[in-house]
């Protein structure tokens, strides 16, 4: 192993705290990896990393190197992208909201992988904000608005959102052409992940945006299941366009109050402000954002 790939090694280490992780993430045994950080300490002198039963930490040389090995790499991989016909290549690991990703992304990719053929893509799903350095992933796509954190973060779109109900459900409650007229009427519960709490319904009015919190005899925590019940009659929502763009299509739901819109949600990739961009992540996070600004009748500027 040369100088450069001992230094990505060692940098993965540092980053998911296991030598366990590292050897998982690179596609490398354990023992190689462990070899390698030995050889890589006997060649400097230093004690790099501080290992106990539990987990592996840096020591404070070994913060000091593990900064300047992503310089380093950074800027050789920069270097190697630099020239005609070089491609990104590597593991890229992010973790993605499932069910725009599903919509936004999945169905393109293809494209991209047929673009960028040496990139070892690990696409994951979930809403949590993870830990990106320990757990080894490069990047992450989120919906909503972002809690504060050491991360850069990219704002990539814009989400129209719509307040809808079955017709069912107005068969049973009416349809409110006014805000004032959504008393009586019951809403489904939406659990932020941020929070705990449940999000209240938004509605723009006079310029100003209005909260309004509903009955809610169902609370969920899941996009999938939110438009289920809404489905089902259970109550009102507010959820992304592109979500039930069909179900609007074909009458099982229906929007209400058109004139008073809920504000849009920000979607956003997020990485570690410690860590300088590869080339292919890179190129993945500009591809993102042009599968966004190519589905403009659901996504704002």
């Amino acid at each position: 192993m040369d100088r450069f790939d001992a230094m990505r090694v060692f940098t993965r280490v540092v980053e998911r705290r296991s030598f366990t992780g590292a050897a998982s993430d690179l596609g490398l045994p354990r023992s190689t990896v462990t070899d390698a950080i030995r050889q890589m300490e006997e060649r400097l002198g230093v004690r790099l990393l501080q290992r106990t039963t539990r987990h592996v930490s840096p020591t404070l040389d070994g913060e000091a190197f593990h900064r300047r090995c992503l310089s380093i790499i950074a800027d050789l991989e920069d270097a190697e992208a630099g020239f005609r016909g070089a491609q990104p290549r590597g593991p890229l690991r992010v973790d993605v909201h499932g069910t725009l990703a599903r919509h936004f992304i999945l169905p393109h990719l293809p494209g991209f992988m047929a673009t960028y053929p040496e990139i070892d893509l690990t696409l994951t799903e979930g809403d949590r904000l993870v830990d990106l350095i320990r757990e080894g992933i490069d990047c992450v796509l989120r919906v909503g608005d972002l809690q504060d954190s050491d991360m850069v973060a990219r704002r990539v779109a814009m989400l129209r959102e719509v307040t809808c109900a079955s017709p069912p459900y107005i068969e049973r409650h009416g349809m409110p052409h006014t805000i004032e007229a959504l008393e009586g009427h019951r809403m489904i519960g939406f659990s932020s992940s941020a929070t705990g709490g449940i999000l209240p319904l938004e509605f723009m009015q006079d310029g100003a945006l209005r909260h309004m919190t509903l009955p809610s005899p169902m609370v969920v925590n899941g996009a999938e299941s939110l438009v289920a019940a809404a489905r089902l009659g259970l109550g009102l929502v507010q959820v992304p366009r592109y979500h039930i763009e069909q179900d609007l299509a074909q009458g099982s739901l229906l929007e209400i109050l058109p004139a008073h819109p809920p504000s849009a949600t920000p979607v956003s990739l997020l990485y570690p402000q410690s860590r300088q961009l590869s080339p292919r992540v890179r190129v993945f996070i500009d591809w993102v954002v042009m599968q966004f600004r190519n589905s403009e009748t659901q996504v704002m500027d």
